[in-house]
C-alpha cells in the first residue's frame, strides 16, 4: 500500500478508518574501522580490545587492525582475526576507515594517508601538538574526538577518570620500587613496620587518582596528605578515608614543611591552564631529602612541578638536586592491558551507537557528552581554548550541528 493511503475496517459503528502503520526505514550504518599500530616506545594500550571487536563485527561493523596493534597489550594477532577482526599490513588501508581509532595522537606522516572527511577518536595531548597538526586535520575535512575531552551523563570525563584510577594505583607502585635501591634509591620501605616510622607521602591534587594513591599508599601503611585548593574535595576525601588522612590547601609555608619531610611527593594535577603558577618551585625541590621520589602523573598539563620534564617509558627517570622524577605523562601504558581493558570499555558503547543511530553527526546531534569531545567537525575548529592557543578560528559546535 502507497505512504499516505487509508485502511478501514469494520466497528460497531460501521466502517472505521484506521491508521496505517507505515515503514520506518532502518539508521543502522555500517562502519569500517581502523586501528593502527602505535610506537610502542611512546603507547603501549590499544583501544579495542578482541572481545570488544567480536561484538562490533556481530552487529555488522567492519574492524580492520594493523598487525601487531595489540602486541604491547599482550594481544596476538590472532586473537583479533579469530574473533572477526580484518588484521592488515597495510597502514594505509587502516587510514582509509570511517573512522580511525587510535590512543596516541595522530601524527602528522600518519594524515598523509586520510582520504578526507573522516572520523578520528584518538588522544589529544594538547601541550604536545603544534600548529601544524590542527592545519592538517583542517585539510583534511576532519571530525576529530580527543578521549580526554569526552563527558558522560553526569558530566564526569570516564576515560580521564578510568586511566587517573589506573595512573594512581600504578604511581605508588612505583614509588615503592624507585626508593628500594633497585633504582638508586635510598633503599626505604614505603609504608612502616613496627619500631620504624613510615613513609611520607604528599599527593598534590584531589581527585580520582588521588583516591586510588591514598588506597595503596595507605595499604602500605604510609602517611598521606594531600594539597589542593578545593575545600569540598578535600572534604569529600576526608569523608572517605577518615582522620587519619591530614588534608591542607595550598599554603605555600605549609606545602613547603610536608615537601621537607616527604619521601614521595606525587603530582595528580590535572592543570589545562596555562598561566598558573608553579605550586612546587625548583627551590622547593632543593629543599627536599636527598633519594626523595617526585611522580608527576599530570606532567603533559605541565606547570606544576618546575623541575618536572616530560619523559618516556624507555627513559623515564632522572634525578635532580638529588631528588628522583619519574615523569612519564602516559602511566597506565605501564599496564597496557588492563589500560586498554578499561579504554575498551568506554569506547564500545559509543562506536555501537554510531551504527545504530546512522553515523557520527547524528550522535553528535543527540549526545552532549561525546559532542563535548569534539574539537573539529568536518574540518572546522570547534574548541575556542585550541582556537586561542594557536591562533585558529573557531566556531560554536552547537551552531554548526544545526547546518548539518
Amino acid at each position: 500500500m502507497q505512504q499516505g493511503s487509508i485502511r478501514f475496517s469494520w466497528g460497531k459503528s460501521g466502517l472505521l478508518p484506521q491508521e496505517e502503520k507505515l515503514a520506518v526505514e532502518s539508521k543502522f550504518r555500517k562502519l569500517r574501522i581502523g586501528i593502527p599500530r602505535d610506537n610502542e616506545q611512546l603507547e603501549t594500550r590499544v583501544p579495542l580490545t578482541p572481545e570488544a571487536v567480536e561484538i562490533l563485527v556481530n552487529e555488522g561493523h567492519d574492524v580492520l587492525i594493523e598487525t601487531g596493534a595489540g602486541k604491547a597489550a599482550n594481544y596476538l594477532d590472532k586473537d583479533y582475526s579469530e574473533r572477526g577482526g580484518f588484521v592488515v599490513q597495510d597502514k594505509t588501508a587502516i587510514f582509509q576507515c570511517d573512522i580511525v581509532l587510535k590512543v596516541a595522537p595522530i601524527t602528522l606522516e600518519e594524515m598523509e594517508s586520510l582520504h578526507g572527511q573522516q572520523t578520528i577518536i584518538s588522544s589529544l595531548l594538547l601541550s604536545t601538538q603544534t600548529t601544524a597538526y590542527f592545519q592538517k586535520l583542517i585539510e583534511k575535512k576532519a571530525t576529530a574526538i580527543a578521549f580526554e575531552y569526552i563527558q558522560d551523563d553526569s558530566g564526569s570525563f570516564p576515560v580521564v577518570r578510568s586511566m587517573n584510577a589506573i595512573s594512581g594505583s600504578t604511581a605508588v607502585l612505583i614509588a615503592a620500587e624507585y626508593l628500594s635501591n633497585a633504582h638508586g634509591g635510598k633503599g626505604v620501605l614505603l609504608g612502616g613496620i613496627a619500631g620504624i616510622t613510615p613513609a611520607e607521602v604528599v599527593v598534590l591534587g584531589a581527585n580520582t587518582a588521588t583516591e586510588y594513591i591514598i588506597r595503596a599508599a595507605q595499604g602500605l601503611g604510609a602517611v598521606v596528605k594531600v594539597f589542593d585548593n578545593n575545600i569540598n574535595a578535600l572534604i569529600q576525601l576526608q569523608n572517605l578515608f577518615g582522620l587519619h588522612l591530614q588534608t591542607s590547601v595550598f599554603h605555600p609555608q605549609v606545602l613547603l614543611k610536608a615537601l621537607k619531610s616527604a619521601d614521595v611527593v606525587i603530582c595528580a594535577c590535572n592543570n589545562h591552564e596555562t598561566d598558573l603558577q608553579y605550586r612546587v618551585t625548583e627551590d622547593m625541590v632543593c629543599t627536599m631529602k636527598k633519594g626523595a621520589v617526585i611522580i608527576d602523573i599530570g606532567v603533559a598539563y605541565g606547570n606544576v612541578v618546575e623541575t618536572s620534564e616530560c619523559r618516556t617509558l624507555q627513559n623515564p627517570s632522572y634525578v635532580k638536586h638529588g631528588v628522583i622524577h619519574y615523569t612519564v605523562p602516559n602511566l597506565p601504558s605501564r599496564v597496557p592491558r588492563t589500560a586498554s581493558i578499561a579504554l575498551s570499555n568506554i569506547l564500545l558503547p559509543i562506536l555501537l551507537k554510531t551504527g545504530r543511530r546512522g553515523g557520527i553527526t547524528t550522535l553528535l546531534k543527540e549526545d552532549k557528552g561525546l559532542r563535548h569531545g569534539v574539537y573539529l567537525l568536518n574540518g572546522i575548529l570547534t574548541n575556542a581554548h585550541i582556537g586561542k592557543l594557536y591562533d585558529l578560528p573557531s566556531s560554536d559546535i552547537d551552531l554548526l550541528m544545526a547546518a548539518f
